[in-house]
């Protein structure tokens, strides 16, 4: 039995809404990637099994959100553009039905070059696909390679050049500090990413996760912290210098569009996630919980028949500062002071001395409107957010 935790005052109001739903499903595991993925071989996909399953899952949990309308949806991965664009429309369709989705909703799928057919782009534009994110990670021949990635430069800037013209929207994924790499190759991929029209670029560090390939066997000549640091400050400087603004850690954007489903995390919105090892975050008046979904496509199967997929656990009221700072000085001008206590329902002087300490670390503004970190504190910002625990 789940044991909740209420949280004082309680939320005056439930936050913004978004639906976060997961294939699991790549046609390579990438030996960095630490996300719930597995390779599948030859055999066909079970797409329209799995759309079943998916709208089942939704079903299931529209108690917990009744009455709330659907503000962004990100379909991501795995890999969602292995699935065909008929299968994304009957999915769209099914949760329309079920729920309201807002008609300025931002609808976003990550897509694969390697995948990449024009008359399925087409399709899932037609479905209702409005931002498409490519993940690219570079158009250098050997680091597509040391990646593990399934495309070429050449068909990363087809599918960048179609999608263009296909969505409202579309995000380009870079990496950087990557094994080999000079300041002049990591140049390379951002201005050519921004040659092409790019309006949105996500640019992150490589980073050796436990439990991946390089995890366990760390690729050879990765870039010491100095040399990081110079990549780093080179890639920001040309985004900079082509009028991009970063407004969170690694999103960077230049026509004033942000990713409204990724700024919703960060201010600590409310998100359904549906699917194999999907996590989801639900605010109630009086606690917030925390919800995943079984990680292994057939676990998943079972468990949605049974009821089992889906577990359900409250946040502890002493772990809610952490959380809600975790994701909040994420974004480089931060957060309204007053989200604090709309988000977690909890009075601002619960996290008191810890602002007067960040302040005075020079690590958080002496802003008592807004909350936000300092240079300095976006530079060290696990030593930041130590302070909330």
């Amino acid at each position: 039995m789940i044991e909740f935790h209420p949280l004082g005052s309680g939320l005056k109001a439930l936050p913004p809404l978004s639906l976060y739903i997961h294939t699991p499903w790549c046609v390579q595991k990438c030996p960095y990637c630490d996300f719930n993925s597995h390779q599948f071989s030859g055999a066909a996909l079970p797409e329209d099994a799995y759309v079943d399953a998916l709208l089942q899952d939704l079903e299931q949990e529209l108690p917990y959100v009744w009455g709330r309308s659907v503000e962004t949806i990100f379909i991501g991965g795995g890999t969602p553009s292995v699935f065909q664009a008929a299968s994304i429309d009957r999915l769209l369709a099914g949760v329309r039905a079920r729920i309201k989705v807002l008609p300025t909703a931002e609808i976003t799928m990550e897509a694969n070059p390697g995948t990449f057919e024009q008359e399925r782009f087409a399709g899932f534009a037609d479905a209702g696909i409005n931002r498409l994110s490519l993940g690219v990670q570079s158009f250098h021949p050997e680091h597509l390679k040391i990646l593990g990635r399934i495309h070429d430069d050449k068909q990363a800037k087809t599918a960048i050049e179609a999608a263009l013209k296909l969505f409202e929207r579309i995000n380009i994924d870079l990496m950087y500090a990557l094994p080999n790499q000079s300041i002049a190759q990591a140049l390379n991929d951002v201005n050519t990413a921004m040659a092409l029209g790019a309006p949105h670029i996500s640019a992150y560090q490589l980073t050796l996760e436990p439990n991946t390939a390089f995890g366990h066997t760390p690729p050879a000549n990765m870039p010491d912290d100095d040399h990081l640091i110079d990549i780093e400050e080179a890639v920001h400087g040309a985004l900079f210098e082509h009028g991009f603004t970063r407004y969170e850690t690694s999103a960077f954007q230049r026509d004033g569009k942000m990713a409204r489903h990724n700024v919703n995390y960060w201010q600590f919105g409310d998100y359904i996630g549906i699917g194999a090892g999907a996590h989801g975050k639900i605010s109630y008046h009086d606690r917030i919980e925390r919800t995943v979904r079984v990680r292994h496509p057939k676990d998943y199967f079972n468990g949605i028949k049974d009821g089992s997929a889906t577990k359900r656990d409250a946040i502890d009221k002493a772990a809610l500062p952490f959380e809600f700072m975790m994701n909040a000085l994420r974004l480089q001008q931060g957060v309204p002071s007053h989200l604090y206590t709309e988000r977690t329902g909890l009075n601002f002087g619960t996290i008191a001395h810890a602002l007067k300490q960040a302040t005075e670390q020079g690590l958080l503004e002496a802003n008592p409107t807004r909350l936000q970190a300092t240079p300095l504190g976006q530079r060290f910002l696990n030593d930041l957010l130590q302070l909330f625990l």
